[in-house]
């Protein structure tokens, strides 16, 4: 198989585009998965990529070849070698791992657009990637099914959200560009929004049932529209010295602390069922 040494070739230049510009992400509804593990979960949950791009070494080692064959070992997506001077030169990290794969980005159908009434998240002017794919890797992990991100929000998928959020993305229904206030209106269950203004903390309300959590910037927090269309405002107790949490850190006390009312709620139900 030919390997690919010019940084001219039509691929490299759609690649270089595809980790530095997110307009050209939404405008060919591509993007890029870095490492093994996206490209595992990938395929478990959506199939095989676009195209899977591996460096020479990547492609000349036995037991990469192993796992390649063995993952795609009924449909083998196109796979193209580039060098490794030029692999270093494309990859969205600073240590590659050697393969990268191009994928489409899952489309939402009616049927997701329309889920209105279960444990949703909504993410307001949430601007480090980072931060953005924490969130999502916590959501999933809670068994969070909608996100809703306002436009002002980092793009959910930029390689460094993808990476940040380990594969959360194939699990969730992401929504972007939403109107927040409107979602917050058509939510059939409690929407409730973090401040540090709040006179309740998280401990005291209930979270069973449909719950939709709103988080906002990092450092500017909620805009007053948004804080004003939550049903209930509240804050997370900090006994310590410092003032505020971050963003995802915070979104993830909120989400596991749902998880266990829920797990609470489940036991006295099967109590009572005895």
């Amino acid at each position: 198989m030919p390997v690919i040494t010019s940084r001219n070739h039509p691929l490299i230049k759609q690649l270089i585009k595809l980790e530095k510009s997110s307009q050209y992400r939404k405008k060919t509804g591509l993007t890029l998965l870095d490492g093994v593990h996206l490209v595992q979960i990938y395929h478990a949950v959506l199939g095989s990529p676009e195209n899977l791009v591996v460096s020479q070494s990547y492609s000349e080692n036995s037991g990469n070849k192993h796992f390649l064959n063995t993952l795609f070992k009924n449909i083998t997506p196109r796979i193209t070698i580039i060098s490794d001077a030029l692999f270093r030169e494309i990859s969205p990290v600073k240590t590659p791992t050697g393969i990268l794969a191009l994928i489409s980005i899952p489309k939402l159908n009616k049927e997701t657009d329309n889920e209105a009434e279960i444990f949703s998240v909504l993410l307001e002017t949430i601007q480090d990637p980072g931060n953005l794919g924490s969130i999502l890797r916590s959501a999933a992990a809670a068994n969070a099914r909608n996100i809703y991100l306002s436009n002002q929000c980092a793009d959910a998928w930029s390689p460094k959200a993808l990476r940040a959020a380990m594969g959360a993305h194939f699990f969730l229904h992401i929504h972007e560009n939403s109107d927040l206030p409107e979602i917050t209106q058509k939510f059939a269950g409690i929407v409730i929004a973090t401040s540090l203004q709040a006179t309740r903390n998280l401990f005291e309300i209930s979270l069973t049932g449909p719950i939709a959590f709103v988080f906002g910037n990092e450092g500017t927090g909620l805009s007053e529209e948004i804080v004003q269309a939550a049903d209930e405002n509240i804050s997370i107790p900090m006994p310590g010295k410092t003032e505020s949490l971050n963003a995802a850190a915070a979104a993830a006390i909120c989400f596991f602390e749902k998880v266990r009312q829920d797990r609470a709620s489940k036991a006295v139900l099967n109590v009572g069922t005895k």
